[in-house]
């Protein structure tokens, strides 16, 4: 099985309204995709760490590694 991750925002969201696993190769083009629509402001604006440069974001985002969980 392959390795499967999601982004989340600073804030603790996913960058996706729905939760969405990519695989390795796509982390990149996935979070810069959702880095674009910040651009006309030039930051993101993050509730507990205010403006955040574009060029810093990907310092302030989680890529969390699905589980699988067995009960």
């Amino acid at each position: 099985m392959k390795e499967k991750f999601k982004i989340i925002s600073p804030d603790g969201f996913t960058i996706e309204r729905d939760v969405i696993w990519y695989n390795k190769k796509d982390i990149e083009r996935v979070f810069n995709n959702w880095k674009t629509r910040f651009e006309v402001q030039g930051y993101y604006s993050s509730s507990q760490y205010g403006r955040i440069p574009l060029d810093q974001l990907i310092n302030y985002c989680v890529i969390e590694k699905y589980e699988r969980k067995i009960n």
